[in-house]
């Protein structure tokens, strides 16, 4: 426990009004089953060499699993992949035994999944990983990147719901 005298339950509101991406990242364990994790706490870290960042919760059991082998891919996702969202935000629904059940997935050069549909992916080696509170810090160095430009809207969290920023048109 803590000594802070901050209510979780209020800073937890309070920081839900700051709108998030939504990223699903994925990665094999080691024996090559695919895992993946809801992560609205991504971020670029560096340009010079690429690094990326995000925080996985210490309870999660997908971290674990991925880290094993050393990689992982940011899935950015796309307005309308709320399914996508959901499903990897939790541990598999009743019936399935794994997130993946009926998710369309390639292969990065890495071997991690790339989710069908994402408006961008960034195929990653852990750099390091640092314990930071109740979470995790995941540092990645980029390997690999791609977009999709045919995506016309980007999925956000904001107060706990899930919602879409448009690319505006200029005339």
């Amino acid at each position: 426990m803590t000594d802070s005298q901050i209510d979780p339950r209020r800073y937890r509101d309070v920081l839900g009004h700051f709108p998030t991406g939504v990223t699903v990242v994925t990665g094999l364990d080691s024996s090559g089953a695919p895992h993946g994790m809801t992560i609205g706490s991504f971020s670029s870290v560096s340009l010079d060499p690429p690094l990326v960042g995000f925080f996985p919760g210490m309870q999660l059991r997908s971290w674990p699993a991925i880290s094993e082998s050393g990689k992982f891919c940011v899935n950015i996702l796309a307005d309308g992949q709320d399914e996508l969202c959901w499903k990897f935000a939790k541990e598999p629904a009743d019936g399935e035994t794994s997130k993946f059940s009926g998710v369309e997935w390639k292969p990065s050069a890495n071997g991690s999944p790339i989710l069908t549909g994402v408006i961008g992916w960034i195929d990653c080696t852990i750099e390091v990983v640092y314990e930071v509170g109740d979470h995790f810090f995941v540092v990645g160095r980029v390997q690999d990147l791609a977009q999709n430009d045919d995506v016309a809207a980007a999925m956000v969290f904001f107060r706990g719901k899930v919602a879409s920023v448009k690319m505006p048109t200029f005339e």
